[in-house]
């Protein structure tokens, strides 16, 4: 169905189940005037006049404190909490954060690692959860919609990283019917898990890039989600680099420096391009590739992270910019991004001293083997409308999100072969709890294409109209979760359950 010829003629779609609805009602809703209700226009968000400053230092995000005094363990507090930021001159803004920041302090601890981290909701008269985004941690520590903590309690996760497992991660909330929200006021922070022996030259450094975005009313608050929101995720105004906006970074030319770039926007799809650095991909969710890979660009879909060296090989200036990627819209405000800058390099006309070479083997990744079952999930979406409320669902096989129902029961150890197909009118990228996959195989308009790279993944893109294929394995029990990471749609029903069994 093309929803936007839906939007624009209002014809209603027939709902596959009860339980596939979101119903709203149009005079509760923010982002609705229908026929003299209360609320906005149901187009897009007034755009904010707030002017953000640009070119400020970029800021290194600082390290979460380890408290603990044994070696290889790994023991802090985080606390999410309601607090006041100034993203623009003379505008206070109330956020949440974790430890009173946004994006949260960056966790950084190395593979074979315990750890263990008291987390204190403090936000007010809501439940909240910390999602260890793509790391192997137990499922009872996974933070996952089952298990929420309530305001004003605190519980400790605990989990051993094992040999193997360094990769950019990244944490976030993820409570039933609020992860959207709480998300986009800032609870958000990035988790690297070093490697024992990096084959990465310390010379290169390592910068940790966190991409979220931000929507700014007159006043400073941020405006709750409108339905063009709910329909494609919500895609803020600024686009903020570790919080500040297009910050400057200043380098001698010469220089190879080591990126990771995490997309920790709640729908923004970020095609990103260094103008006048080449740039090599060394790295994706799970960790280092088995060669590094030349690219001209790359495309980050929400939660996915990707590891980068780039050169700055010439005095100026060079910019990361965004291009253009039609990822699907309904209705009005679709994001113009092409051109956006997100971050400047000065690049002096001082000399670097010499960078050893990057190594041409980075690691092995060993190829997950024959699946001993396949399994296919189906994504659509639904729509009905009338005068006074709207009904839509974005539902995986037909179905959406039901916290008591289990949808798939897998045994640990089991290679799968699941086949993920997009059949709604936008891209949703698809993310598994608990584990990495191996993306094999892309079919679209009939023609199959493979990766350009072997990888562990936690997130991949699946364009609308296109088929993926991946190979996975769980080995650890319990009950995890599958969903899209536009974080609206997950709370509109794209998420199931799979239940791991020993």
């Amino acid at each position: 169905m093309d929803r936007r010829s839906f939007l624009a003629a209002g014809v209603a779609t027939v709902l596959a189940s009860p339980r596939a609805i979101a119903q709203m009602k149009m005079d509760e809703m923010p982002g609705m005037d229908m026929g003299g209700h209360a609320g906005h226009d149901m187009g897009a968000a007034p755009k904010s006049a707030a002017m953000l400053p640009e070119g400020q230092a970029l800021r290194e995000l600082p390290l979460l404190a380890n408290e603990a005094n044994a070696p290889r363990l790994f023991r802090a507090n985080l606390t999410a909490e309601p607090a006041m930021v100034r993203f623009a001159e003379g505008l206070d803004t109330p956020i949440l954060g974790y430890n009173g920041m946004s994006p949260g302090p960056l966790i950084e601890v190395t593979e074979g690692d315990r750890v263990e981290i008291a987390f204190t909701n403090r936000i007010p008269e809501e439940t909240s959860t910390i999602h260890w985004h793509g790391m192997p941690v137990p499922a009872d520590q996974d933070g996952n919609p089952m298990d929420p903590v309530a305001t004003g309690t605190e519980r400790t996760y605990s989990f051993e990283l094992p040999e193997g497992s360094a990769g950019s991660y990244w944490y976030h909330p993820h409570p039933h019917g609020k992860t959207a929200e709480q998300v986009y006021r800032g609870l958000a922070g990035a988790f690297v898990v070093k490697p024992k022996a990096d084959p990465i030259p310390a010379e290169y450094r390592d910068t940790v890039l966190v991409f979220t975005d931000l929507r700014l009313a007159a006043d400073g608050t941020m405006p709750d989600n409108t339905m063009v929101d709910l329909m494609n995720g919500r895609v803020g105004d600024h686009v903020l680099v570790n919080g500040q906006k297009n910050p400057a970074l200043s380098v001698p030319f010469g220089t190879k420096r080591r990126f990771r770039f995490y997309n920790a926007t709640n729908a923004r799809f970020l095609r990103l391009s260094f103008d006048g650095a080449p740039m090599t991909i060394i790295g994706t969710d799970g960790g280092l590739l088995e060669a590094p890979v030349a690219a001209k660009d790359v495309l980050l879909s929400p939660a996915e992270r990707l590891e980068l060296i780039v050169s700055f090989e010439k005095p100026g200036t060079v910019t990361l910019n965004m291009l253009d990627y039609d990822r699907g819209w309904m209705g009005a405000g679709r994001p113009a991004d092409a051109g956006l800058t997100l971050l400047t390099v000065n690049v002096s006309d001082t000399p670097a001293e010499a960078f050893p070479p990057l190594p041409e083997k980075l690691r092995p990744i060993a190829q997950l083997g024959t699946p001993a079952v396949s399994r296919r999930f189906v994504f659509t979406e639904t729509m009905t409308m009338s005068a006074t409320d709207m009904q839509m669902g974005f539902l995986i096989n037909g179905a959406a999100f039901d916290m008591g129902r289990i949808d798939v029961v897998s045994k640990t150890g089991q290679v799968e072969l699941w086949e993920i197909v997009n059949k709604a009118d936008m891209d949703h990228p698809f993310h598994v709890h608990g584990t990495q996959f191996q993306v094999v195989e892309h079919e679209r308009g009939g023609q199959v294409s493979k990766p350009a790279y072997l990888a562990w993944k936690d997130t991949v893109n699946v364009a609308r109209g296109e088929t993926v294929r991946l190979l996975l394995r769980q080995d650890r029990p319990g009950r995890r979760m599958y969903h899209c990471h536009i974080l609206e749609h997950e709370q509109l029903g794209m998420m199931g359950v799979i239940d791991v069994q020993a």
